[in-house]
């Protein structure tokens, strides 16, 4: 297991009861989106990568045959699992397993959902190719992740600003990475669609280190005018805030050459 998986287990192993109940990742319109770009269909198996604590799994369920939820962090599923029998939901399953390397045959799902992770992957073509081999031919893969404008220095700034708050952080890509590397490895791209988000400071720096908060402050104090415009840094109800950029992606298994 590469550095990176390692700092995943390891910071969301200290989390994962913070994500039962995480707005963002709890959001019912964001989770309502992520279905209707997937198209699922009621004979379907899905399998929803890096799923946390299943909100994503959970989502999709009432729409498909099954659902299998894979995640590295042991302390994740296990929170997935209660909510699980909470809910009395019985055609979702978790596993532990690592994106890179997946244990399922060729061509086992109809729909790949994965929310909110793909930052974290320490080799993203490798896994995006586990995740076209395990898709079946025309199958529908759905990502959601955190992105950035087409700006290389708010895209520089904005990664490094994530590897502060969360060191198992690895790169955040814009929606024009997205789509090269998706048509590279042989999906048909359906839709693009980049949104912004005007969150708060603290979403960066809560539950962050000291010395990382200094850090990520000394970052903004940095910045110049224009730049802060570009962040849309302001004040709002006393509080700073500054765009948070994501990217929402539907495309399709094309054909079968991986380079």
């Amino acid at each position: 297991m590469k550095i990176p998986e390692k700092a995943v287990r390891r910071v969301f192993g200290r989390r994962a009861w913070q994500y039962t109940t995480s707005v963002s990742h709890t959001d019912p319109q964001g989770l309502a989106k992520v279905v209707k770009l997937s198209s699922p269909e009621l004979n379907w198996s899905a399998l929803d990568v890096a799923t946390g604590t299943g909100h994503t799994a959970f989502a999709l369920a009432p729409h498909v045959a099954s659902v299998t939820g894979i995640d590295l962090t042991p302390e994740m599923l296990n929170e997935a699992e209660k909510l699980r029998t909470e809910r009395s939901i019985t055609n979702v399953d978790f596993l532990i397993a690592d994106i890179h390397h997946l244990s399922f045959a060729d061509e086992t799902f109809h729909l790949i959902t994965c929310r909110r992770a793909a930052h974290h992957f320490s080799d993203i073509f490798l896994a995006l190719r586990e995740m076209k081999r395990v898709l079946r031919r025309s199958g529908r893969l759905v990502i959601e992740d955190r992105s950035g404008p087409e700006n290389d220095f708010v895209d520089a700034f904005m990664n490094k600003l994530n590897r502060y708050h969360d060191e198992s952080h690895v790169r955040q890509y814009r929606p024009s990475h997205w789509r090269r590397m998706l048509e590279e490895l042989g999906f048909a791209v359906a839709e693009v669609e980049p949104y912004i988000k005007h969150r708060p400071l603290a979403s960066l720096t809560d539950g962050v280190s000291q010395e990382n908060v200094r850090k990520i402050h000394a970052m903004l104090d940095r910045l110049n005018d224009s730049h802060r415009e570009a962040f849309n840094l302001a004040e709002v109800n006393g509080h700073l805030h500054l765009n948070h950029w994501y990217v929402r992606i539907s495309a399709q298994r094309k054909y079968d050459f991986v380079p």
